[in-house]
């Protein structure tokens, strides 16, 4: 076999959706030597990484572990574990991964019902209530934290309490949360949550943080059918990240040291520390883009602190766009999913990547770009507006 060409990766700004920025003390970590999947050294980088989760996760669940696979298997981990067949199920769907949610509950053989909202907007507490009380024999509700489809926050509190009341579990979808903002699992005693490590952990694609309560231990110990998956399976898992070590499958044992590296970058700057600057940089963002002259999908209150959607102006091309912020400025934005594929475009800043100097440069490259296409933005105003909120 003849090898042409040297592999080239060029250095690219990721502002979009994920995969997001990886710092070095990450790369490097992830080239050193790979170790034995039972190896003592990699076993205790692996107790580490566990207490680590807890930290980010605020929880103290004994089953908190990192599944082996990107944020869908986290899904599939929860989804699971947690439906048997037969099971009936309230999932509820404002966008495209609460629709993922229903799909992934309805090949374990669960009878779904859904509580759903427009995309761009939270589902309504009140909805979800109504749902449980139509459907007492229920036994899990499902939502998305942090719709990656449109940037929509949901607020789970009220949706907790009433599950909790109707001795329900909740199933919480944190990928695009988890390091960016508070994911309050032991406040409000949220039974099953799974996340990602390429959004705000700040580590490349490949494991997915997983946290069960007490509660939903139990389910999944007591359960009546096998796990419908061998490979997701968390009576097993927990085995093997536990102190019994037994030998579930290989580990993806460098990925491990990336994740922890990443973690240990978090507990350094400090959970809420790291939640405020998301939370601050986002907003200066929010305000250059008004003052750029464009409309953002999420009403302010629901925004997400890591990911923002654009509405496209009118006579506008997305497509362009994209295209134009790649090939001129190495910028990687998103474009919408479902309903509104052509009608946003999604702006990721999380972890390392939610800086002042990405926001300025993301704003005169996006303005430049748009004026291309005969778009009046006032690049000057976006900056100035920026400057004020995190001067």
């Amino acid at each position: 076999m003849k090898l042409e060409k040297p592999r080239n990766v060029p250095e690219k700004l990721l502002l979009g959706p994920g995969p997001t920025p990886v710092e070095s003390r990450v790369l490097r970590a992830l080239s050193e030597p790979t170790l034995g999947h039972l190896d003592k050294n990699f076993v205790a980088i692996m107790d580490e990484t566990r207490d680590l989760l807890r930290y980010v996760f605020q929880t103290k669940n004994e089953l908190t572990v990192a599944m082996s696979g990107t944020g869908s298997a986290g899904m599939e981990t929860a989804c699971v574990n947690m439906i048997e067949r037969g099971d009936k199920v309230i999932i509820c769907t404002h966008g495209v991964f609460g629709t993922r949610m229903v799909d992934v509950a309805e090949r374990c053989g669960a009878e779904v019902v859904t509580v759903s909202a427009p995309m761009g907007k939270p589902i309504d507490p009140e909805d979800v209530a109504k749902a449980i009380k139509n459907n007492p024999d229920a036994k899990v509700v499902g939502i998305v934290h942090a719709e990656t489809s449109t940037g929509v926050l949901q607020p789970l509190d009220d949706i907790a309490k009433a599950t909790h009341e109707a001795g329900m579990f909740v199933l919480v979808d944190a990928v695009t949360s988890l390091g960016g903002m508070e994911v309050p699992v032991d406040r409000l005693g949220l039974d099953m949550v799974y996340s990602g490590t390429q959004k705000c952990l700040a580590c490349p694609p490949g494991l997915a943080p997983v946290t069960a309560g007490p509660r939903a231990v139990e389910r999944i110990k007591n359960r009546k059918q096998k796990v419908q998956s061998w490979y997701l399976d968390l009576t097993m898992i927990m085995r093997y990240w536990g102190q019994e070590r037994f030998y579930h499958h290989t580990a993806p044992v460098n990925m491990v040291y990336g994740l922890n590296e990443a973690l240990k970058i978090i507990a350094e700057e400090g959970l809420e520390n790291r939640w405020q600057r998301h939370r601050r940089n986002a907003e200066a963002l929010w305000d250059g883009l008004e003052a750029l002259g464009v409309k953002l999908l999420v009403d302010k209150e629901y925004r997400l602190p890591s990911l923002t959607s654009i509405v496209v102006p009118e006579g506008v091309d997305e497509a362009a766009v994209r295209k134009d912020l790649m090939s001129e400025y190495a910028i990687e934005i998103g474009s919408g999913l479902g309903e509104l594929k052509g009608k946003i475009l999604r702006v990721g800043l999380m972890g390392s990547g939610s800086n002042k100097e990405n926001i300025v440069f993301f704003l005169a490259a996006f303005g430049n770009v748009l004026r291309k296409q005969g778009f009046a933005a006032d690049i000057g105003g976006a900056l100035e507006a920026v400057e004020r909120k995190l001067s």
